[in-house]
């Protein structure tokens, strides 16, 4: 399935999403990030909401611009994002503040050699952490991404992308109930 098959798939409730996924997913509509990282990042959100139709469409058009490396990286950001966000939006919600300085014992190499540049695994690890509520690894994300040169336009496209593949999923969802 292409986005734009998953487009006709979104009834008229969801029309401002239908144009929202048509602007997102275009540099012209996703201003401060090349092609390559709109997909990157539309890719791995698709992967962090779980839904297959989403994922499908999504990856039949990142498959024309990404190679299996940067696809595998995807995956790589999206699934460590899975084990950080519930680890640091705990550290950083619960009352005890002496768990944000015990070490997190948790295995992240991945984020040192991620396959693909440093800064494009920050924005998709950046759209994820932002769909999986963690406030404390969207600030950490936002910080590197604003060192490497995304300015704040790019920073917003970024969860623009994220916000509109999560609610293509939630118009599809309702589609079925």
């Amino acid at each position: 399935m292409s986005i734009q098959e998953l487009k006709t798939q979104l009834n008229d409730f969801a029309k401002d999403i239908k144009l929202n996924l048509g602007s997102v997913l275009s540099e012209e509509g996703s201003a401060g990030l090349t092609q390559k990282q709109i997909i990157m990042i539309a890719l791995g959100s698709a992967y962090a909401i779980k839904d297959n139709t989403v994922v499908n469409a999504v990856l039949n058009e990142a498959s024309e611009t990404l190679d299996n490396m940067e696809i595998n990286a995807v995956k790589a950001a999206t699934t460590i994002m899975a084990m950080n966000n519930v680890y640091y939006r705990f550290t950083h919600l619960v009352s005890d503040s002496s768990y944000a300085s015990m070490p997190a014992k948790l295995r992240m190499n991945i984020m040192a050699n991620p396959g693909i540049e440093k800064v494009d695994f920050e924005l998709i690890s950046l759209a994820v952490s932002a769909i999986e509520g963690c406030g404390l690894c969207i600030d950490s994300h936002v910080s590197v991404v604003n060192k490497a040169g995304i300015s704040k336009e790019g920073v917003q496209s970024s969860i623009r992308i994220a916000a509109t593949i999560n609610a293509v999923a939630q118009a599809l969802a309702i589609n079925n109930v």
